[in-house]
């Protein structure tokens, strides 16, 4: 069945409280969903962002992320005022986030609303914690301890605790109380939230598209708390991680920081923690979107230190014998298989023999740099089984795109669109015309280009830190003609 939906991040939704998060406005997204035709909305990860801010470098890859929780339905169960929630300073602009002011002012109104919860008598907060508590209890332990050391990383704490010794662990756990209650308390707020949301949006037969990385951060409550799963070192520290060789995006190549996993070792134990961090994101979500999927056949090592990734070499992957097992354990899921990038045919075979749709974007299908194979993208090459994109967070805008690509490249896409007459800011609304008419089974449109936002509307720049997750929808601007377009859009390429 053809269907299609729009790319939004939770965090970009507009809010009263400097981010987006689970709260009217995102009800009110998932009704302008439903009038224009959608059936799926694909987010970003949901886990607590560390350093950078990014969705991608979680301290945790079950847990979710504290922004996200209404301070609205906070003030409503009465553990918070109104009054106390707009004295905060989020900053003073709707369009982007201001990440150090929220994380100041966020943890500082969750905790007062944990103070006033009374949580400990409460029985549903009981039943999420039997559930949970398999990585909800080291999760709020290695929280309460970095906040005791000030935010270090967990290979600088003291070697007790760093090795995670049993007497420490207790010591910890009994000074601590409190505070690892209090994380624990957040996390039962953001699935309460969370699922009540899903649960609205899958009422009105729209489905969630999650995001998982394919890697977990190095600073995480899961590297400390199992580090057999990863190539570490006698003293917790990486051997080798992940990154991506150079290439026409990056002459150095990226360096990402993950450690890698110990293969080894999931195979030895049926890939059980993979088996478990996929049941929880089923979960979470109706469709999961793996990132840098091509991971699974060969993963690229970086010696741990380097700066670049030259001194780089590829390593082959589990394959197919980890989606054996998840078939087996959990049966057939809906996964995308971002396999973007570099792509060889072995990575081409992985995704077939998977069964899982691989990914199109229409931005490569014009661009001269190393996309592997820009003719890949060309829906008149494609196969029923993929999702379209016409760009994804971490690409321009189609606007931007259009602004920044080379005189030759936007020619191409005026030929190929057979347009010489509408002006460069018109062009966006045909490419996305482009991806709907596509024979893809799913198109999914970011936000920004059914807008037809520029430069400014970007969420992410792969390897700078600073400017990136910021971006946000404001009130409104997703219109009810805009929802009444874009559902005409949907009706006229079937995918009503």
């Amino acid at each position: 069945m053809r269907a299609s939906g729009i790319l939004l991040p939770v965090s970009s939704l507009p809010s009263e409280y400097g981010i987006g998060c689970f709260s009217k406005s995102a009800y009110e997204f998932v009704d302008q969903l439903k009038r224009a035709g959608q059936k799926y909305w694909q987010i970003l990860p949901l886990g607590p962002t560390s350093y950078g801010d990014s969705p991608y470098q979680s301290f945790s890859t079950f847990a979710g992320n504290p922004y996200f929780i209404s301070l609205e339905d906070l003030i409503e169960e009465g553990v918070l005022t109104k009054k106390e929630c707009d004295a905060a300073d989020f900053g003073s602009d709707p369009r982007n986030v201001d990440y150090g002011k929220l994380y100041k002012e966020r943890f500082r109104l969750l905790r007062k609303a944990y103070e006033r919860s009374d949580i400990s008598k409460n029985a549903e907060f009981k039943k999420f914690m039997e559930q949970n508590g398999y990585w909800v209890r080291d999760y709020a332990l290695f929280m309460a301890v970095k906040d005791l050391f000030h935010g270090a990383g967990w290979n600088e704490w003291p070697e007790d605790i760093r090795k995670r010794w049993g007497y420490a662990l207790e010591y910890y756990q009994r000074t601590l109380y409190y505070e690892i209650e209090f994380y624990e308390y957040v996390q039962f707020k953001f699935f309460e939230q969370w699922y009540r949301l899903k649960a609205y949006a899958n009422e009105r037969n729209i489905k969630i598209i999650g995001d998982i990385p394919i890697y977990v951060a190095f600073d995480s409550a899961d590297t400390w708390a199992n580090p057999q799963l990863f190539q570490l070192d006698e003293n917790g520290m990486p051997i080798s991680v992940a990154g991506c060789p150079p290439d026409g995006f990056a002459a150095d190549g990226q360096v990402w920081g993950n450690p890698l996993y110990r293969l080894n070792y999931h195979e030895q134990t049926q890939f059980s923690w993979w088996i478990g961090r996929l049941a929880a994101c089923f979960r979470m979500y109706d469709t999961v979107r793996i990132d840098h999927f091509r991971g699974f056949d060969e993963y690229f090592s970086i010696p741990y230190g380097e700066k670049t990734a030259h001194h780089g070499h590829w390593e082959k992957g589990p394959g197919m014998k980890l989606f054996w097992r998840v078939r087996e354990c959990l049966g057939e899921k809906e996964i995308i298989a971002e396999d973007l990038g570099y792509v060889t045919d072995s990575v081409r075979q992985l995704v077939k023999d998977s069964g899982y749709p691989g990914m199109k974007v229409i931005e490569f299908a014009f661009d001269s740099r190393d996309t592997g194979s820009a003719s890949d993208y060309l829906p008149h090459n494609y196969t029923q089984n993929c999702v379209v994109y016409t760009g994804t967070h971490d690409n321009e805008t189609l606007t931007g795109w259009l602004e920044e690509i080379s005189p030759e490249e936007r020619k191409m896409v005026r030929k190929y669109l057979n347009n010489y007459h509408d002006t460069r800011k018109e062009l966006y609304w045909d490419l996305d015309c482009l991806a709907m008419s596509s024979v893809a089974k799913l198109c999914v449109i970011p936000i920004q280009d059914y807008l037809g936002y520029g430069k400014e509307a970007r969420i992410n720049r792969p390897s700078t830190l600073g400017i990136n997750w910021k971006w946000r929808l404001l009130k409104d601007e997703f219109t009810d003609d805009l929802a009444d377009k874009i559902a005409d859009l949907t009706m006229c390429y079937g995918r009503f």
